[in-house]
């Protein structure tokens, strides 16, 4: 079965909060409310855990939304491009104009707003759950939608609407979704929610079937703001306790203080609780991957603001934060850009952990973490972008500054070159893609041509380089470069 990762459907902006202070403060501070206990260590997960299978060939296949895509004349209507791997790499696209698939397309539906992927009805294909905010739903404007396009031999095939249970209560539904196994019961969950109207989440239990069908729905309401534009900003799901059940990360205002944080909210034989949730630093952005070994999921926390918020710094901030059997239990790794070994420093604005991916691009079975830095000013040229990629220590400890390699589109072996706005690194994903037993690298840049956007595919080599020989672009996917499609905005997880 798949296991889920990041979804994403937008990059926070410079929001400006209380007063920043020191890092080290920050944690001790009451951020992280656990104390670290000790436990036998429960088996370590796969190195490669999050990839989708839609055709069921055994190779993975990787999924992207070009929300903004104008299809059929109709503009931002929005659409999802699916890059099928193998030894010849299949590149296809998908609107509410497919075959099977419910709805028509329509101005400012945005589809593919968000994008998670599993296998939903359990027919051994990966299934791709997407989100169309912008939807109208009857009579009410942008009610949105959430729609199942299911996987088979052949690929993404027709799909299902997710019945909105409360479809008066808000507004924007499916922004954002995230699967995973909440329960334990080895199918996977659906958890939607709704960036206007309220901070309540809905969860989907497996028994998903093409007819609409689903298992148990229940909600879950965390303790953040809702209303208009706040609510959960991201979701992310990882077992981080090590119990079998995935837990969720939920990302919004933090109803004690108002500022941004993440919460852990763990899974159970019920689902989704908030009884023992914990509070980690903000950062819209997280992944979970066990980092060091000992069984556990790590959350690693992406805080891109430049001061403002209480561990903010010049630049951006990735955390890790590392689980025990009671959650993450606080032990944290810093990382900048001014950090020991890591390339660059720290410049206003270049929002060093944007996007975040943990796999294993060596193929030495430790996990290496790729973050994205979209903002990065280089030789002059302002928001070219840029990934970093730091790789797992040689002593399995964690992740390792040392070694760590800069990417842009001026280094050797990447497609194209920088330019002024291409924001590469607006999203990141490890997945791989030719069977080799390597972690390739899939770099967006969503600023691409003026906002068509594009994708790099850059293969891990044997020597443990990563390089590409040509960008996917929207003529390559067959969506239209009217408009602002914004190709590779946000990968699905």
């Amino acid at each position: 079965m798949a296991q889920h990762k990041r979804t994403t459907t937008t990059r926070p902006g410079r929001i400006r909060l209380a007063a920043a202070t020191a890092v080290a403060a920050a944690l001790s501070g009451g951020l992280l409310t656990a104390t670290a206990a000790t436990a036998t260590a429960a088996p370590a997960p796969a190195t490669q855990p999050d990839e989708a299978d839609f055709n069921g060939d055994g190779v993975a296949d990787l999924a992207t939304a070009a929300t903004g895509a104008t299809v059929s004349g109709k503009a931002e209507a929005g659409q999802v491009a699916v890059t099928y791997g193998g030894a010849e790499r299949r590149h296809l696209s998908y609107s509410q104009n497919s075959a099977g698939v419910p709805g028509d397309a329509e101005k400012n539906d945005h589809f593919g707003s968000d994008i998670a992927f599993g296998d939903f009805n359990r027919d051994g294909y990966d299934d791709l759950a997407v989100s169309a905010i912008g939807e109208d739903v009857g009579s009410d404007a942008d009610g949105g939608t959430v729609q199942i396009l299911w996987g088979s031999k052949n690929g993404l095939s027709g799909g299902t609407t997710v019945k909105d249970p409360r479809p008066t209560k808000h507004d924007f539904f499916g922004a954002p979704i995230e699967a995973g196994d909440f329960d334990g019961d080895g199918k996977d969950d659906l958890v939607i929610g709704s960036r206007s109207g309220s901070a309540t989440l809905d969860v989907y239990e497996g028994g998903f079937t093409r007819a609409g069908g689903t298992g148990r729905h229940y909600t879950v309401t965390p303790p953040i703001h809702s209303g208009e534009g706040a609510g959960p900003l991201n979701l992310h799901s990882g077992d981080v306790n090590g119990d079998g059940k995935d837990d969720l990360i939920v990302d919004g205002f933090s109803v004690a203080g108002g500022d941004n944080a993440n919460l852990w909210l763990p899974g159970s034989a019920n689902g989704v609780t908030t009884a023992g949730v914990q509070r980690l630093p903000g950062g819209t952005i997280t992944d979970v991957g066990d980092t060091d070994g000992d069984g556990y999921g790590d959350i690693v926390i992406g805080l891109t603001w430049d001061d403002g918020i209480d561990g903010a710094h010049k630049g951006g901030t990735v955390y890790v934060v590392k689980g025990k059997s009671t959650g993450p239990y606080g032990g944290s790794q810093v990382i900048t850009q001014d950090t020991e070994g890591v390339p660059g420093s720290g410049e206003t604005g270049d929002a060093f952990g944007a996007e975040l991916e943990l796999g294993d691009i060596n193929g030495d079975g430790r996990l290496d973490l790729v973050v994205g830095t979209p903002g990065e000013n280089l030789d002059g040229v302002g928001d070219a972008g840029s990934v970093t990629v730091l790789y797992g220590a040689a002593d399995g400890s964690g992740l390792s500054t040392k070694n760590a390699v800069l990417l842009s589109q001026n280094t050797p072996g990447v497609p194209n070159s920088d330019e002024k706005n291409d924001f590469f690194g607006s999203d990141v994903h490890v997945d791989d893609l030719n069977g080799d037993g390597r972690g390739d690298l899939a770099v967006g840049a969503s600023g691409e041509n003026s906002e068509n956007g594009a994708y790099y595919l850059l293969d891990s080599q044997a020597d443990g380089t990563l390089s590409g020989t040509s960008g996917v672009y929207p003529s390559t996917v067959g969506v239209s470069s009217a408009g602002t499609p914004r190709l590779g905005s946000n990968f699905a997880d």
